[in-house]
């Protein structure tokens, strides 16, 4: 099940109806709450992984999952975001079907749609943008590292996933591929939320986004459909300064 990417009422009809059903809920680290809190009656089970942080291993998960199925009626694994998208959900369905144990998947809103609703820009265009490709450079342990730049560099648009911590590599990467280093960029954190920051740049200044402290889920969105969301940086910056001035404000409260 989809999470969404973090508001509570992003989360669809469906996956509502089936958390106040749960018997259990295996959930991601970030979501909401007010999300778990719909999952009244369920045990709930946090198998959350985050970087740099310990995490459950995800064979343990798969074997939770199988040996919950077992034992209760209504399972649900909820995850961030869309399950079926960096949410490592097809190892979980072949544990699933191999134990030969039913399932359904219920979508949610992903954070880089999230991100763009949050910014009012379309990822898509007219003229400027046929064609959107969501990639990440995040390798996880044992894995071999893929070609995540070349889809990227071939893209009009590009949403790129667990990459703040990277932001340097993945500039000197898609500059050396042939992106132009005037290439805008939006990065957004916490989309969906009141409090969502962004800031603006261009690939060439993307290096800096490792001065900035971002403490929730960040997505990058790099294009020339981006552009106007760029076109006054100082704007911009000025609103992502008065959001962390004021999240910092809230947590000291």
């Amino acid at each position: 099940m989809g999470a969404g990417p973090g508001a509570p009422d992003l989360l669809t009809l469906r996956a509502a109806r089936l958390l106040a059903a749960a018997d259990i809920v295996f959930h991601d680290a970030l979501v909401h709450p007010e999300t778990l809190a719909l999952a009244e009656r369920a045990e709930k089970v946090a198998v959350g992984k985050r970087c740099g942080r310990h995490s459950t291993v995800q064979a343990f998960i798969n074997k939770r999952l199988v040996d919950a199925a077992r034992k209760h009626a209504v399972v649900v694994r909820l995850k961030g975001g869309d399950p079926m998208l960096f949410g490592r959900a097809q190892e979980e369905i072949d544990a699933l079907r191999a134990a030969g144990i039913e399932f359904q998947v219920v979508p949610g809103i992903t954070a880089a749609l999230a991100a763009a609703a949050d910014l009012g820009v379309s990822l898509s265009r007219r003229g400027v943008s046929r064609n959107v490709v969501f990639a990440t450079p995040r390798v996880g342990d044992g894995e071999a590292a893929s070609d995540w730049a070349e889809p990227l560099v071939a893209a009009d648009t590009g949403a790129i996933y667990m990459g703040a911590g990277e932001a340097a590599a993945i500039a000197a990467m898609l500059i050396a591929r042939g992106k132009p280093a005037s290439l805008p960029v939006v990065a957004v954190e916490n989309a969906s939320f009141p409090d969502s920051r962004r800031w603006t740049t261009t690939l060439g200044g993307l290096p800096r986004l490792a001065d900035e402290a971002f403490s929730g889920p960040v997505v990058l969105l790099l294009g020339e459909a981006l552009r106007a969301a760029a076109a006054d940086p100082d704007r911009v910056r000025t609103e992502f300064l008065e959001a962390a001035e004021a999240h910092l404000l809230r947590a000291a409260m």
